[in-house]
């Protein structure tokens, strides 16, 4: 039940961070509210951890996954990602993260000796085809599009699938720590921080302007990716990938696109149509699939048991 609660929270959290991003985008550069959005987390965190009494005795090994997981998880995927939204619309955003399932599940299989479960690229394979189906009109290139409109739908995909790659490695060198038995809020306090430090310090070296938007909708943004988006989802997140390994927890991203769906049907007039119904319907199969849930139903174990053609 703890699981269902934790896989829940970082639902419907990151469900609803695609459309925040958004209200970060125009006059601070994204590697700059980056920065801000998770220095304001680990300041967060680091003020609970003070007065819970916490303690933060680890290792130089364990301070260098710490250091690796903010870098990777932290810094350059959301500095990728903040740049693909100025390019692509967010629902193609959602839709292309989940490409970090396929990463996981390789990547914990090369680093972490992890064995690839059939019934994980089973589920997410019906899960990617669901979300296909139900952003269909967003990633469809229309020939009345300019050359340049093209382009740019292109370098927001490749971003995007560059901070996927990178968000996965974290999730890896995050399940690497979990293994340790270093706790996540610790864990995340100093990553965070660590991660907000050194994008500030690319963000200088490059010469991008520190200024800040008072604009409601910015402010209120930055505050809610950083308490919701990045303190208590990552917080559920990473706990539920201790439990349950990267493969299964990654599926998570296969299930935000579809709250991030639900929230455009009343913020950006969504209009649902028969394609969308059945690509909600293939994400739910293969959530539960992918979760070891339907296993036992005759044609998802004829699928399971097909032997592998060499």
């Amino acid at each position: 039940m703890q699981n269902i609660l934790l896989f829940a929270v970082s639902s419907l959290i990151w469900g609803s961070t695609w459309l925040m991003i958004t209200f970060q985008l125009g006059k601070v550069a994204p590697i700059v509210s980056v920065a801000y959005r998770f220095g304001l987390a680990s300041l967060i965190l680091l003020v609970f951890c003070f007065f819970t009494k916490r303690k933060f005795n680890y290792k130089k090994s364990d301070q260098l996954l710490i250091l690796m997981q903010g870098l990777l998880l932290f810094g350059f995927n959301y500095w990728f990602t903040y740049l693909a939204i100025e390019n692509i619309t967010s629902a193609l955003a959602a839709i292309l993260s989940t490409s970090i399932v396929y990463f996981n599940v390789v990547f914990s299989r090369i680093f972490l000796g992890d064995p690839i479960k059939k019934e994980v690229l089973f589920g997410a394979t019906l899960g990617v085809v669901g979300i296909i189906l139900i952003f269909m009109p967003e990633i469809q290139l229309n020939e009345g599009q300019s050359e340049q409109a093209i382009q740019d739908t292109w370098k927001g995909i490749s971003l995007l699938l560059i901070g996927s790659l990178f968000a996965s490695l974290g999730n890896i060198v995050s399940a690497k720590a979990q293994r340790r038995k270093i706790p996540v809020i610790q864990t995340n306090a100093l990553s965070m921080g660590y991660a907000a430090m050194l994008i500030a310090l690319i963000a200088f070296i490059t010469g991008a302007e520190f200024n800040f938007d008072t604009s409601f909708s910015y402010i209120g943004s930055l505050v809610y990716l950083a308490l919701f988006g990045s303190v208590l989802a990552f917080g559920a997140f990473l706990t539920l990938l201790g439990r349950i390994g990267p493969d299964k927890a990654g599926y998570v991203t296969l299930v935000f696109p579809v709250i991030a769906m639900v929230l455009s049907t009343f913020f950006e007039s969504y209009h649902w149509t028969s394609e969308g119904i059945i690509g909600l319907l293939l994400i739910l199969l293969g959530n539960l699939i992918a979760m070891g849930k339907l296993n036992k139903l005759p044609l998802v174990n004829k699928v399971l048991s097909a032997k592998v053609a060499d």
